[in-house]
């Protein structure tokens, strides 16, 4: 029998790695690996301990931002913006994260 899942919403049997069902296109809840840092923690840790460099930013895909944070990193602005960023992803969901900064 192939390894999967059923989808939550109208129970068609998809591959485990699906987020969208084929069958009625809702997205299915992610499964994350039991002691696997989400996303939205690795960012947190990125902007503040790296923000002055924009760490964070690159590593959201956000290239542009990301070299403007480099470019400034001279100022004390994106070190500041960083730890601001750090705080406000730690207080977000991981679902307010992804909804935000996409997967």
């Amino acid at each position: 029998m192939e390894k999967g899942k059923y989808c939550v919403n109208c129970g068609v049997h998809i591959d485990a790695r699906a987020e969208i069902c084929l069958g009625c296109g809702v997205r299915q809840p992610s499964l994350k690996r039991p002691g696997s840092i989400s996303r939205r923690v690795a960012a947190a840790i990125f902007a503040i301990l790296l923000g002055s460099f924009g760490v964070h930013r690159f590593y959201l895909g956000q290239v542009g931002w990301g070299i403007l944070y480099v470019v400034f990193c001279w100022t004390l602005i994106p070190a500041v913006a960083g730890l601001i960023e750090g705080i406000v992803y730690l207080t977000m969901s991981d679902e307010e994260f992804d909804a935000k900064y996409g997967r």
